[in-house]
C-alpha cells in the first residue's frame, strides 16, 4: 500500500498554541519508519501551504479566526482532492478544524468515483456546533456540523461541493457534548457512540454495526482520530483533555478492527500539541495507533525486555 503523508499545521481553530508542531512531532516519532516496517511504501508530501481568504465577521462575537480557518479549509480541500488518488492518504494535524478541508476534498473525490464517503469521528467531542451555537468560538468545535451541511456556514466558510450524509457518520467515544450539539446530533441522525455505550457493550458491537453500514453501501471510510479520544493519563498532549477516555488496549482494538474490515481509505490524526507532551509520550502512542490501523499486531509489535 502506498501511504501518502501530508501535514496541516493549523492551530487557529483552538485557543492554545502548539498544534502547528503536531505534524513535525508525528514525523519525528517515527511515523514513516513504522509504516515502512509493515511493508508499505511511504511518500511524505510535506505540509500544505495556506492561501488567504477573507470572511465577513460573524454575528456571534465569540467566533475566532474565521478568515484563517476558512483559508485553511479551502487550501486543504484543494490539496487533498489533488493528492488523494491511488494511495492511502494520512493527514497530520493541526487541530480538528483541518477535517473541514480533508473530508470535503475526499468527499469530492468519492463522488467522482460514484461511491459514498463515510466518516468515523473518533473524538471525546462531537464537534457538532454551528457558527451560531458555539459559545467558545473555537472552530475546531464545528467541523462535523459543517461537513454534514448544517445551516449557518454559507458565506463564512467555503461552499461544500459535496456534503456528508449524517447517517453515514459515526461519532465514536463521545464524553463531552453540549446541549445544542446533543439535540443537533439526534435531529440529524448521526450514529453517536458515547463512552457509556462502550462501557456497557465494549468497542466491538457498535463499531461492527457501523462497519456493516459502510460495507452494505460499498462505501469509502475516512477515520478522523483525535488525541482526546484517549484518556489523558496515557495521552496528555492535547488542549481539550476530558477524563474517562479510551484505554491503551481499547484504542488499539479499535484500530485493529478497522484494519481487519478492509474499509478504511484515509486517515486524519489531529489535536496533538507537543507543548503539552511528556518526552514524546503522546506522539509515539499516536504513531503506534496508526501502525495498528495499517496492519501491525501485538505479536509483531516489538517489546523491551524488563
Amino acid at each position: 500500500m502506498l501511504c501518502r503523508v501530508m501535514g496541516a499545521p493549523v492551530e487557529e481553530g483552538t485557543d492554545r498554541n502548539g498544534c502547528t508542531m503536531g505534524p513535525r512531532a508525528l514525523r519525528e516519532a517515527g511515523l514513516a519508519k513504522a509504516l515502512s516496517a509493515l511493508g508499505h511504501d511511504v511518500e511524505d508530501w510535506g505540509d500544505i501551504a495556506r492561501l488567504d481568504l477573507e470572511s465577513p465577521e460573524h454575528p456571534n462575537a465569540a467566533v475566532r479566526n474565521l478568515s484563517a480557518v476558512a483559508s485553511w479549509t479551502r487550501s486543504i480541500a484543494d490539496a487533498v482532492h489533488s493528492a488523494a488518488d491511488g494511495c492511502f492518504p494520512i493527514f497530520l494535524g493541526g487541530d480538528h478544524s483541518i477535517s473541514m478541508g480533508t473530508v470535503s476534498g475526499l468527499a469530492r473525490r468519492a463522488a467522482e468515483s460514484g461511491r459514498p464517503l463515510f466518516v468515523m469521528w473518533i473524538d471525546a467531542h462531537s464537534d457538532f456546533h454551528t457558527l451560531d451555537t458555539t459559545e467558545s468560538g473555537n472552530l475546531h468545535g464545528v467541523p462535523l456540523a459543517y461537513l454534514c451541511g448544517l445551516p449557518g456556514f454559507d458565506g463564512y466558510l467555503p461552499d461544500l461541493p459535496v456534503s456528508i450524509s449524517p447517517s453515514r457518520v459515526c461519532a465514536f467515544g463521545l464524553r463531552s457534548v453540549d446541549d445544542a450539539e446533543r439535540l443537533a446530533l439526534t435531529d440529524a441522525g448521526v450514529f453517536a457512540c458515547d463512552m457509556s455505550m462502550i462501557d456497557r457493550q465494549g468497542v466491538v458491537p457498535p463499531l461492527n454495526e457501523f462497519l456493516e453500514r459502510v460495507r452494505a453501501e460499498d462505501g469509502l471510510l475516512h477515520v478522523s482520530l483525535d488525541v482526546d479520544f484517549l484518556d489523558p493519563s496515557i495521552a496528555p498532549a492535547v488542549g481539550t483533555t476530558v477524563p474517562g477516555g479510551a484505554t491503551f488496549r481499547e484504542a488499539h482494538l479499535v484500530m485493529e478492527l478497522l484494519h481487519e474490515s478492509g474499509l478504511v481509505t484515509s486517515l486524519d490524526v489531529v489535536e496533538l500539541n507537543p507543548n503539552l507532551d511528556q518526552s514524546g509520550q503522546t506522539a509515539h502512542l499516536m504513531v503506534d495507533l496508526v501502525a495498528s490501523l495499517c496492519g501491525r499486531r501485538i505479536l509483531s509489535r516489538s517489546t523491551k525486555a524488563a
